[in-house]
């Protein structure tokens, strides 16, 4: 069975239904256990970004392949208010909540691909692939 699919993101639980799926999506792809904790701590920063700043969203969940690369790409989706200045965004430190300021950074250095596309009132897309080695 595969653990590729789309989920709802709506409230903690679904954060933790997100990080379940995506871990069973990454031993499918044969990622070795840090890739996949580095791919699930991404995931799991992702979902709660679509959360708190935009209300909500949903994941899609993908094992894709490269060649013979095998890899899981996720993509998140939010229809919040958009980010004003990604670049900013993307800055160490820099939030506009009460967090550290590390989860679209941090998660960037989690996997191998990262791509963030937002405008202000247009949401959010996050799309981020981890392959395996």
């Amino acid at each position: 069975m595969t653990a590729s699919g789309e989920l709802s993101i709506g409230g903690n639980s679904d954060i933790v239904l997100v990080r379940q799926r995506v871990r069973a999506a990454a031993v499918e792809v044969g990622l070795s256990l840090v890739d996949q904790t580095k791919i699930v701590t991404a995931a799991s920063e992702l979902a709660r970004n679509a959360l708190v700043y935009a209300g909500g969203g949903r994941v899609r969940i993908e094992i894709v392949r490269n060649g013979v690369k095998m890899g899981l790409r996720l993509a998140f989706d939010d229809d919040g208010p958009g980010i004003p200045d990604v670049d900013q965004a993307l800055t160490d430190g820099w939030t506009t909540g009460n967090g550290l300021g590390l989860g679209l950074s941090g998660s960037r250095r989690l996997v191998d691909d990262f791509d963030l596309r937002s405008a202000p009132g247009e949401g959010t897309r996050v799309t981020v692939t981890k392959w395996a080695r």
